[in-house]
């Protein structure tokens, strides 16, 4: 079996990095759209084996740092059922099969919110868990967006859209007005860049 595709990050690696490890079998243990379990029989460079370790594969995931032509962040609430609760969030979805991460994103933004255009550029990209998870989460920055249309939303989304200053935003992340990890990393980092600590 091929494992992913390796993401390039532009930083020098130790010479004395640990050696990627040898897959010595894998197979699909479940396979559903939202959640596919593969285990794979591991063999270490220094000997070690583990015969039963788990990844779990998803598509690719985007998130938005989406910036309106005020200097105003569009934040979205929906409720999450795995917490029970609702909190603020990026604008997100998944990447769909032979879509570029950019296009998902333009897309999602659109839906969700009824915000787009702007200048758009990659912020980062992250891993929910590197060790478990297969898939990657690409954020990106869009700034200068405006609202262009009504949300046009599944009927599996109840999303309201918020449109906060950068100090609010900030506030909302100290407060835990917002929980997802892998949309705070990317705010945050916005929020340091413009000057925000």
């Amino acid at each position: 079996m091929a494992l992913p595709k390796k993401p390039t990050f532009a930083y020098m690696k130790p010479e004395n990095d640990p050696r990627p490890w040898q897959v010595e079998s894998s197979e699909y243990i479940h396979q559903l759209p939202w959640f596919t379990v593969r285990k794979d029989a591991i063999r270490m460079e220094n000997g070690g084996s583990i015969p039963n370790y788990f990844i779990i594969e998803y598509p690719d995931w985007i998130n938005v740092v989406a910036v309106t032509t005020e200097g105003q962040l569009v934040l979205i609430r929906q409720y999450r059922h795995g917490i029970g609760d609702v909190h603020y969030e990026l604008c997100a979805g998944v990447v769909d099969p032979g879509e570029e991460p950019l296009i998902a994103a333009q897309r999602e933004l659109l839906e969700e919110t009824g915000f787009g255009g702007g200048t758009w550029q990659p912020l980062m990209t992250l891993s929910a868990n590197p060790g478990t998870h297969a898939n990657l989460t690409h954020s990106f920055l869009a700034t200068g967006v405006e609202l262009k249309q009504a949300q046009h939303l599944e009927k599996t989304e109840e999303i309201t859209v918020h449109i906060v200053s950068r100090e609010r935003a900030q506030e909302i992340v100290n407060s835990g007005e917002m929980m997802q990890s892998l949309h705070i990393a990317p705010l945050l980092k916005y929020l340091l860049e413009a000057g925000l600590h």
